[in-house]
Order: C-alpha cells, then sequence, then structure tokens
C-alpha cells in the first residue's frame, strides 16, 4: 500500500491504465489510476464484500 493509502493489483505491474483501491474503515474507494485527481466512486463495506463474491461468467 502507498503513503496515501491507494493501491493497485500487483497484477497490473506498471501498467497507468487501472483501477486504484483505497480501504476505509467504513467504505471502499475506486479511481481511475491515469486521474488519481479526478471522479472517485465509493462503496459501503458490504456492497464491496458483494461485489467481491460475485461468480464470473464467461
Amino acid at each position: 500500500m502507498t503513503r496515501s493509502g491507494w493501491f493497485k493489483s500487483s497484477y497490473s505491474a506498471d501498467n497507468p491504465a487501472c483501477v486504484e483501491v483505497r480501504l476505509t474503515a467504513d467504505a471502499t474507494h475506486v479511481r481511475d489510476s491515469k486521474h488519481p485527481s479526478g471522479p472517485r466512486l465509493s462503496f459501503s463495506r458490504t456492497t464491496w464484500a458483494k461485489f467481491l463474491d460475485r461468480p464470473t461468467t464467461g
């Protein structure tokens, strides 16, 4: 995790076209790594957990 608390997947290596995530006590925040000062999405811990548990299709 970086000093700012934002991190991205280790699978992204140095690819700048990723999302970054920041975890806080009450929410998960998501932003575009190419535009760190741009818009951010925030999700409750419950909503984020449901997103991570969702099965993939394909």
